[in-house]
């Protein structure tokens, strides 16, 4: 049996996965998207679409079989878009944390592109004051990086606040396991939104994680770990 593959996705810092996942015996890859973190993004990829064929692409190029992908906030979504166009079956599972990407009626998405750095941290986490940034430690270069990966969020958004409107009901013909873990305490995607998007798939479980925000990788790391770690396992691999 190959071992298998663990690809996690966020926005932009690897940080958080290399953390979380410190003793795995996977083979884990930690991409970051193109055009975050001073990446180089071309003019012509500016979609999520884009980015689930790219990440598929590379399975293929390394001949990767039987992976999981990990996917936080604006990954879940290119995640789930990666499912949908799996039509290798590259993919054994899912694990979506705070995913973005469907709407939800009743539930809209927090509208962050114009948030300043005080107001995202207290929709994003449990307990904001933990991670309040000293305004006397932001360099000039740190704004200028925030301001670059805002503007390449919102080239891969479209304009649609992270809410595709047919994203949900093409979930169905996902047909790998699904897990969706989320943070209780999200004031971004609530936690309903999360609901909905575990029962657009066939076969998905929903895990509320306490005293966690949209980021409970960062939060509760040790809440996660093992969901991810315990639904990993019991996933049959593919003779």
């Amino acid at each position: 049996m190959a071992a298998p593959f663990s690809s996690c996705m966020g926005v932009v810092a690897r940080r958080p996965w290399q953390g979380l996942l410190p003793d795995w015996t996977w083979h884990v890859l930690l991409p970051i998207h193109p055009g975050f973190a001073g990446e180089p993004r071309p003019d012509w990829f500016d979609s999520i679409d884009d980015l689930a064929i790219a990440y598929l692409d590379l399975l293929e190029r390394l001949n990767l079989r039987d992976v999981l992908v990990i996917g936080s906030s604006m990954g879940g979504w290119v995640a789930s878009t990666m499912a949908l166009r799996d039509t290798e079956q590259r993919l054994r599972g899912l694990v979506l944390i705070n995913a973005a990407g469907i709407e939800v009626e009743g539930h809209p998405v927090s509208d962050i592109s114009n948030l300043t750095p005080d107001e995202l941290s207290s929709l994003s986490f449990h307990n904001p004051a933990a991670f309040r940034v000293d305004p006397a430690t932001v360099t000039p270069e740190l704004i200028e990086a925030r301001k670059a990966n805002a503007r390449t969020l919102a080239v891969y958004d479209h304009g649609l606040v992270s809410a595709d409107p047919g994203l949900r009901r093409r979930l169905a013909r996902v047909r790998i396991p699904v897990l969706v873990a989320w943070g209780e305490s999200d004031r971004i995607f609530d936690v309903e939104y999360g609901r909905a998007y575990a029962g657009a798939f066939p076969h998905a479980r929903f895990e509320l994680i306490p005293e966690a925000g949209h980021l409970p990788q960062i939060e509760q790391p040790k809440r996660l770990l093992p969901l991810i770690q315990n639904f990993a396992i019991n996933i049959p691999v593919k003779p």
